[in-house]
This record gives C-alpha cells, sequence and structure tokens, in this order.
C-alpha cells in the first residue's frame, strides 16, 4: 500500500500536459468547420468596413469552437492519472471553465448582433468577478525595493480589484490587436506556450507539488485551443475567432498568471533578488506587451482626439506595419516575432540563472525583430539610392 498522501509531489507530468494540449488542438480544429457552417447560419458575418483589412464577409463565433476544445482539454485532463489530483486540490481549473463560458457567451452575443463598448466592458467586469469568487485571485504583489524587494500582501478587497483590473485590460488588450488574420490565435499560442513553460518551471521548483498543477494546466489547454484553431484563421481566413475568441484569450491569460503568481517559493528568491522576486510582474507584462502596447498606444490616441477609447480607426500597430508596406502575412509574422521575443525572453529571465546570456540572447532577438521590420524601408531607401 502506498504510504504517500493523495496530495504528495508526483513529479512533471510533462506528457499529460502535451496530451491535453493535443486533444485541445484537435477538438478545436475540428469543431471549427461545424461551428464556422453554424455562424453562416446565424448570420454571424463579419461584413468589410472601412477600417478592416479583408475584403469579403467572413463568418465570426471562432471562439465557441475554441471553447470546446478548451473543455475538451480539461475533460482530459480530469481523467489523466496525475493530473485529475489538481481537480481535488484546487478549484482554480473549473473558476476559468466557469468565467470562460460567460465571457465567450457575451462575445459570441457581440459577433452575432453587435453589443456597445460599455455593455462588453460590464460582461468582462462580470467575468473577471466571477473568476474571482471561485477561487482565482492575486494574493501577493511583488514591489522593487532598491535590494531584494518586499511583497505586499494584499487584503481581501485589494486582490479582487487588482485581478479585475488586470483580468480587463489583458482581455481589452487581445481583443484590441485581432486586426489581421491569424495575428490574435498566434499571440495567444505563442503567449500561453511560455505561460506553460514558466508554470512548468515553478512546478519544478516546487517538487512536483499537486496543488501547482493548475497555471500549467490552464496554459497548456489555451495553447492547444489556439494551435488548433490557427490553421482557419490563417490568411486567408476562413473563419474569425470573433470577441467570443480574443476575449476568451485574455481572460484565460490572465487566469494562468494569476495562479502562477500564486506558486512562487518567495523565500528561494534571495539568491536572485528582484529578478525572482519580479518574475510573474515581468512574466505578465511580457506575453502580452505587444496587444499592451497596441491597447495603450489606441487609447491616448483616442482619448486626445476627443473620442471615446473604444473608437475603432486604422492606426493599429498591424495598420501600421501594412502602411510600410508588408503585406499582411508578413506582418503577422513579424508581430509573432516581437511577441515571442519578449515573452521567452521574460520566462527565461525568471528561469535562468546566467542573466547576462538571457540579456545577450534578447538583445540579438530585438535586432533580427527590428531590421525585420525595417526591411520595406531599406528597400525603397536602396532604390532611391
Amino acid at each position: 500500500m502506498d504510504p504517500s498522501p493523495p496530495f504528495a509531489p508526483q513529479g512533471l507530468p510533462i506528457r499529460e500536459y502535451l496530451l491535453v494540449a493535443l486533444c485541445a488542438a484537435v477538438v478545436t480544429f475540428l469543431i471549427t468547420g461545424v461551428v464556422r457552417r453554424l455562424a453562416i447560419r446565424a448570420g454571424a458575418i463579419a461584413v468589410p468596413r472601412g477600417r478592416d483589412v479583408h475584403t469579403v464577409p467572413v463568418p465570426r463565433l471562432g471562439g465557441v469552437a475554441m471553447y470546446i476544445g478548451v473543455l475538451a482539454g480539461v475533460f482530459v485532463a480530469s481523467q489523466l492519472p496525475v493530473l485529475r489530483r489538481a481537480f481535488d486540490y484546487s478549484s482554480e481549473t473549473r473558476a476559468v471553465i466557469v468565467a470562460g463560458g460567460l465571457i465567450c457567451l457575451v462575445g459570441a452575443l457581440d459577433d452575432r448582433f453587435g453589443v456597445d463598448a460599455l455593455t462588453k466592458l460590464a460582461g468582462q467586469a462580470t467575468s473577471a468577478g466571477v473568476m474571482v469568487l471561485l477561487g482565482v485571485q492575486w494574493l501577493i504583489l511583488p514591489v522593487p525595493d532598491g535590494g531584494s524587494g518586499t511583497l505586499l500582501i494584499l487584503g481581501p478587497d485589494q486582490g479582487v480589484i487588482l485581478t479585475v483590473f488586470l483580468t480587463v485590460v489583458l482581455v481589452n488588450a487581445i481583443n484590441f490587436v485581432d486586426g489581421l488574420d491569424g495575428l490574435a490565435a498566434g499571440i495567444g499560442l505563442i503567449a500561453s506556450v511560455a505561460v506553460l513553460a514558466y508554470s512548468l518551471g515553478l512546478l519544478d521548483q516546487r517538487g512536483g507539488d499537486v496543488t501547482a498543477y493548475p497555471p500549467a494546466l490552464i496554459a497548456a489547454v489555451l495553447a492547444g485551443a489556439c494551435a488548433g484553431f490557427l490553421p482557419h484563421n490563417f490568411q486567408p481566413a476562413r473563419i474569425f475567432m470573433g470577441d467570443s475568441g480574443s476575449m476568451l484569450i485574455g481572460l484565460m491569460l490572465a487566469a494562468a498568471t494569476t495562479t502562477a503568481s500564486g506558486r512562487i517559493t518567495y523565500s528561494d528568491s534571495a539568491p536572485r533578488n528582484a529578478v525572482a522576486l519580479l518574475a510573474p510582474i515581468v512574466v505578465v507584462a511580457a506575453v502580452v506587451l505587444v496587444p499592451l502596447v497596441d491597447l495603450l498606444l489606441a487609447v491616448v490616441r483616442r482619448t486626445r482626439a476627443g473620442r471615446s477609447p473604444f473608437a475603432p480607426d486604422k492606426m493599429h500597430l498591424h495598420h501600421r506595419l501594412l502602411e510600410i508596406g508588408h503585406s499582411q502575412r508578413r506582418a503577422v509574422l513579424l508581430i509573432y516575432l516581437w511577441a515571442g521575443v519578449f515573452a521567452f525572453g521574460a520566462v527565461a529571465l525568471a528561469l535562468i540563472t546566467d542573466v547576462l546570456l538571457v540579456v545577450w540572447l534578447v538583445a540579438l532577438g530585438l535586432l533580427v525583430a527590428v531590421l525585420a521590420s525595417a526591411v520595406p524601408r531599406l528597400r525603397r531607401a536602396r532604390r532611391a539610392a
């Protein structure tokens, strides 16, 4: 008879995480065609507008297929010999499923009927609030303090406000960047894989503690859903994820990083000082840096012009890349590159002890990204000369 308690560490169930991600990807890929036909019948069609890049009507509601893939991945995880134990000692995965279903529903209504900005914002905040009520929220906030830093213990109200605020910001950041075929799905895939790698590193530091399974599980099913949807969505897209998908990605990224923040063993962070202490904040910011910068620039730009921050325009980062002379596919791949450099650079900085090596690799990646982004201008300058 095994004398170990049911919550005893079980190592790194990497194979089970990969199986869960694969299941989510396969189910999403297969169900997307069905959802596409249902979207056409329901009239959930994105008709080209002046600010849009696509020129033909394309069905929406792809987020519904992604959510079904997430459900499938979580169901498989609940049946596996190791990962199923995570459901016995944490309600966080269930919280994400419920909140994800709610925000996907809000997005689906917007995809079909159109919802005004304030109503959609209320739906986002409600979904985030439900997630908090079911057990997902920030409890500790690392604060730099010149040396090794300090930990700010958040009260219940502070934790709720911070979690809801960050979730709504991430949801809108992904939603705002969803303007080119495959862009949001690709960024979601890159960000979730980065969070998965970070969460597995934390799980390894905790010795495979069962209670530390949820962050990697949430990231794995999201990565699978994004990977399964991307073949349908890459240019030329046969279906858009719509708000039902982009908001689902933002909420699940927020959930994965929030749950990961509670798994830091801060007593082990002393040798790395502020780098390790600030790891959750750095990773959260880096994995969504590109859409977050796009969101902030859009809000500033529209506010200065006396318009609503939610008023659409053609001044997003992907629009600017198109104006420079990049094709749609090249613009998307460039944003993938930028997002990957920041996301995986932050994860490496948090997990690898050789900080100097990480800095050099990130600098090299940024140099490649800058040169690749400037190719059309360099060509025009050479022709002019």
